[in-house]
């Protein structure tokens, strides 16, 4: 079994029909050990929110995605004991604390971490961090 971070992007795609959702789907299966910080379900909530509020989603489809997201085994780590070492990460990939909170984390577990956020895997891709990230369509 692989150990995989997966970030707010990934798993929004488990629920909602996207770019690169089918791509997303692949870590849903018994072959992948899911492992992210505890954010992922507050940004999840947030992503669901502003659809439902911009009616690509209904009230009921929004419950639904949020319902789903509590069933998929995921390992949840507090971000707190990561903060520090995500705030020197994202100051130097000038990048939010809160996506650096994934990378640490896969930093942390030596496993790779999954995004489908293009412009902070280009971020990490050029970085000396680059060896914790994989593309979405890559695999882990």
């Amino acid at each position: 079994m692989s150990r995989v971070v997966v970030d707010a992007s990934v798993a929004v795609k488990w629920f909602l029909p996207e770019i690169h959702s089918e791509a997303a789907l692949r870590y849903l299966d018994g072959d992948y050990e899911r492992v992210a910080p505890d954010l992922l379900y507050a940004e999840f909530g947030n992503v669901i929110w502003k659809r439902a509020r911009r009616t690509e989603l209904s009230d009921d489809e929004a419950r639904e995605a949020l319902r789903s997201l509590r069933l998929v085994p995921i390992e949840a780590h507090p971000a707190q004991p990561f903060l520090e070492t995500a705030y020197e990460v994202a100051r130097t990939l000038d990048r939010t604390v809160y996506d650096a909170l994934y990378l640490v984390l896969a930093s942390a577990h030596k496993c790779p971490m999954v995004t489908a956020d293009r412009r902070f895997y280009e971020a990490v891709i050029n970085s000396p961090l680059a060896e914790s990230i994989r593309w979405i369509e890559a695999g882990a």
